[in-house]
């Protein structure tokens, strides 16, 4: 311990330890030993004193008289001791000098020759000096130990903070190269999908595209010729011009009762909330008022049309014949969304006036004629027949039988264009053995008894032998003149029904 608190005196007492080895148990000894300093070497800074036992200097004359102390009691009592061994005799004891070498330090080899120890004050002063010495370097090691101290706190708060970052950094890491595996995840897949793109769903749809292109191409060139016919009709400027009665109403039959009594060209508005519409009313035939809804008479115009042409109506009204007015009607289809307005304002009749190329006349007269709006396909409902024409609307056609007759029955059915099939055969039944690409009405895609819209003029002679076309393009009333035998002309009025 000594050795370790005297740092730098180390050396000397291990020197001391290797001459003499009694400094260990002289430190035991000087734990035990209280040592008052008898001797005046060993003190610090001793100064001259005066003996109190001494004689004091006397100055003649002053000397006081003698005076003798009193003698002490003697102690009493007993011994502390207990009695000394008998001495044996000199002459029976053998006298042997026992030579106990030392051991070195403080210990004999002979347990009885008991422990050499040191002065105690010589070891202190020694030891006193060589602290001297110490403290310096003991005060130096303390504060260097202390910085050290506090270095090692620092590095190891350093090393504490450095470790968090890489804790941190570890853990940014493994998020950074999750977060890439996902994006590389994705990449693949994104780049699976394009490659497969690329690969066949992109020339397959430019394949489509080239044919759509090709279709467009076709069209537009359709188009641009027919711009050239409508340029070239148009390079002359019209000579007919058509003056609109002052008259009007909301139907032909409103027009007649307010004095429009010619046949020609009028504007009718049905509803305050739409735009008013030219018509051809004939005010003389069958009492007058007749709204005309369809005209064929020359195949000037073709019927062979789609879903919004008879929507919205085609055709010419009227025609001037050199009196200054539209006093003929032209061929035209009103259009079914105007035909289902009319209709629907109350009760309405219809009057179908058909001739043949011999010029013969019949008609079919319907009390009941309702049609209804686009929602329901512009469906078809008729009653009350009169006429010399036949019922084929109601009946279908009368050379057939049961079931075949029962399919060419006109009521009930919606309206079809070749564009929109809506008749109410389905595949497979012995209706869609007629199917053909003929003009629209509630009798195409069936087996019908009548055929007022057919295809029947392709542009060539109006002439007799037009009869020669049946139920697929003709105008066809197979009641009166069958299936292969194509009419002249059709005329279909309405008006509002009335009794008396």
């Amino acid at each position: 311990m000594v050795c370790i608190l005297l740092g730098e005196g180390y050396s000397m007492i291990k020197t001391c330890f290797s001459n003499m080895k009694l400094l260990l148990l002289l430190l035991l000894c000087i734990s035990c030993v209280k040592c008052e300093s008898d001797y005046d070497e060993f003190e610090k800074d001793t100064e001259p004193s005066v003996d109190a036992r001494g004689h004091r200097p006397l100055v003649k004359g002053r000397e006081g008289p003698i005076v003798s102390q009193p003698a002490p009691p003697p102690i009493s009592g007993g011994s502390t001791y207990r009695a000394r061994p008998t001495t044996p005799p000199r002459s029976a004891q053998i006298t042997q000098k026992n030579i106990q070498p030392d051991e070195g330090g403080c210990t004999h080899l002979g347990e009885v020759m008991g422990v050499l120890c040191p002065n105690g004050c010589e070891l202190k002063n020694s030891l006193l000096k060589q602290e001297r010495n110490v403290k310096g370097t003991l005060a130096s090691l303390r504060s260097e130990v202390s910085a050290l101290s506090q270095n090692s706190d620092h590095i190891y708060q350093y090393v504490s903070s450095m470790s968090n970052v890489i804790g941190q950094r570890q853990r940014q890491t493994l998020d950074n190269s999750n977060v890439v595996g996902e994006y590389t995840t994705e990449l693949e897949e994104q780049h699976a999908y394009l490659k497969e793109n690329l690969d066949t769903t992109i020339p397959s749809s430019v394949r489509l595209l080239r044919g759509v292109l090709d279709n467009l191409r076709s069209k537009i060139q359709k188009l641009e010729e027919a711009i050239t016919k409508q340029k070239v009709y148009c390079a002359s400027p019209c000579t007919t011009s058509c003056n609109i009665p002052v008259v009007s109403g909301k139907e032909c039959e409103d027009i007649f009762r307010k004095g429009g009594d010619s046949s020609e060209m009028y504007l009718i508005q049905p509803d305050s909330f739409f735009k008013p519409y030219k018509v051809y009313c004939d005010m003389t035939g069958q009492g007058g008022g007749w709204t005309l809804i369809q005209t064929r008479q020359d195949g000037s115009v073709d019927f062979g049309r789609r879903w919004d042409s008879y929507r919205n109506g085609f055709g010419n009204i009227a025609l001037d014949n050199g009196k200054g007015f539209c006093n003929a009607p032209g061929e035209y289809w009103l259009g079914n969304d105007k035909i289902s307005q009319l209709t629907k304002m109350g009760p309405t009749e219809l009057l179908i006036e058909m001739e043949d190329w011999n010029g013969n006349k019949v008609h079919a007269h319907y009390g009941q004629f309702t049609l209804q709006n686009e929602a329901t396909k512009y469906t078809l409902a008729v009653g009350n027949y009169k006429g010399n024409a036949g019922n084929c609307l109601l009946e279908g056609a009368q050379q057939l039988y049961g079931e075949n007759r029962t399919m060419t029955i006109h009521n009930g059915m919606m309206f079809s264009t070749y564009d929109r099939d809506n008749d109410r055969w389905a595949p497979g039944d012995p209706g869609k053995q007629c199917s053909r690409e003929d003009g629209g009405g509630w009798w195409y895609n069936r087996c019908h008894s009548s055929n007022l819209n057919g295809r029947y003029y392709w542009g060539g002679p109006y002439t007799k032998t037009m009869a020669k076309h049946g139920t697929d393009d003709g105008l066809v009333w197979m009641n009166w003149k069958g299936s292969w035998y194509s009419l002249k002309a059709v005329r279909m009025m309405i008006r509002p029904f009335f009794s008396g």
